[in-house]
């Protein structure tokens, strides 16, 4: 099971991607501005690690214990910790939260914190998705063992015909699956790929990931069984509606950027070689959302600009809006699609859409 490294045409089209890196270098270059994050990165650090961690201290230091009050501060701390991962995490991991590889190292270990791996999630996201979006066998945030197709080039299944109804609630429990079963079986799956080195250093992989699930559920299920003065199954049904919001959030922010009518997914011919350059390959296969919402662009850290996340994952996402229009422009010069929705309700209306028609057998797109 040896990973296969598909190729990018190398056709006059990559010129974009020049002609653009170019402006997008001259914009910050101008602006005296750095390509890292900024004061607005620290604020929304603090304010989503206050979301996820302050209801939790409250609820442990004995201030509110009443149900009504305990079930509302778990869903905050929800909405926190999909916040952690998208504005704090997610940068982090990228190397692009500081110009300062440590922090970035310690800041991205806030995905340990909420129950996944950074080191698992790096390869997922950075190595795979970044890198061969929307190709099926290759992209592993497309590939969901069957429960899900959301390719036109996997197998259909029975199942998948409901799949536009129960998508929503299968998103809900991503969180919880990455946490207790999907980090184990892509820790494996990965060695096999090469991706993970055998030997020792898959061994300390191996422990290091079982002491981080230790000590999360340590603290966020086992401690509050033991400090809170309420019955320890509110407490399960807590962390499991907490991990519900949590993956939602996440999943329809992340799939609404790339499962879409507007989108393609392209094969790679027998040679494995794609039909378009890498930079044109992440436009066709990525849209963006709600660009004119700065609070909504704000708490999902910059994500409704996918379309510059993946051709700039090296930039920080605090300066996407501003690059947008250098990307626009740019693709409008050279006659390709700069794919976007005007508001979040409207992607998501198009996502169930895409769901629906991934429900029915058809062809494959090439």
């Amino acid at each position: 099971m040896t990973f296969k490294k598909y190729r990018f045409s190398k056709e006059l089209k990559d010129d974009f991607f020049g002609t653009v890196r170019s402006r997008v270098n001259a914009y910050f270059k101008s602006t005296n501005k750095s390509k890292f994050g900024n004061t607005e990165m620290v604020i929304k650090t603090v304010v989503m690690f206050a979301l996820y961690l302050v209801p939790l201290g409250l609820m442990l230091s004995g201030v509110f214990t009443a149900w009504w009050v305990i079930v509302p501060l778990w869903i905050v701390m929800g909405t926190g910790m999909a916040g952690v991962g998208l504005s704090v995490m997610h940068d982090a991991n990228h190397g692009v939260y500081s110009s300062s590889k440590r922090l970035n190292k310690w800041l991205g270990y806030s995905m340990n914190l909420i129950g996944s791996n950074a080191m698992i999630w790096k390869i997922q996201h950075n190595v795979l998705h970044h890198s061969y979006t929307n190709i099926d066998g290759a992209d592993d945030d497309i590939n969901v063992s069957g429960i899900l197709r959301l390719s036109p080039n996997q197998k259909r299944r029975g199942i998948h015909r409901f799949q536009y109804i129960y998508a929503w609630f299968a998103y809900g429990l991503m969180t919880l699956l990455r946490t207790f079963v999907s980090d184990f079986t892509k820790l494996f799956k990965y060695r096999k790929m090469g991706l993970i080195k055998p030997g020792r250093p898959f061994g300390v992989a191996f422990v290091k990931l079982s002491l981080w699930k230790l000590f999360y559920v340590g603290y966020i299920l086992v401690l509050p069984m033991v400090l809170m003065p309420v019955s320890p199954w509110l407490i399960v049904l807590c962390f499991l509606l907490m991990n519900f919001v949590t993956g939602f959030i996440l999943a329809v922010i992340f799939q609404t950027a790339h499962i879409m009518p507007n989108t393609v997914f392209p094969v790679p011919d027998e040679q494995g070689t794609m039909e378009n350059s890498w930079a044109v390959h992440e436009l066709i296969t990525t849209t963006n959302f709600a660009p004119s919402s700065r609070v909504f662009s704000w708490l999902i850290g910059g994500l409704n600009y996918q379309v510059e996340h993946h051709l700039f994952a090296d930039i920080c996402h605090v300066h996407y809006r501003k690059i947008s229009k250098i990307v626009a422009e740019t693709a409008k010069e050279f006659g390709l699609p700069y794919n976007t929705q005007r508001t979040f309700l409207s992607a998501i209306w198009q996502h169930g859409q895409m769901l629906k028609t991934l429900s029915r057998p058809v062809r494959l797109q090439v």
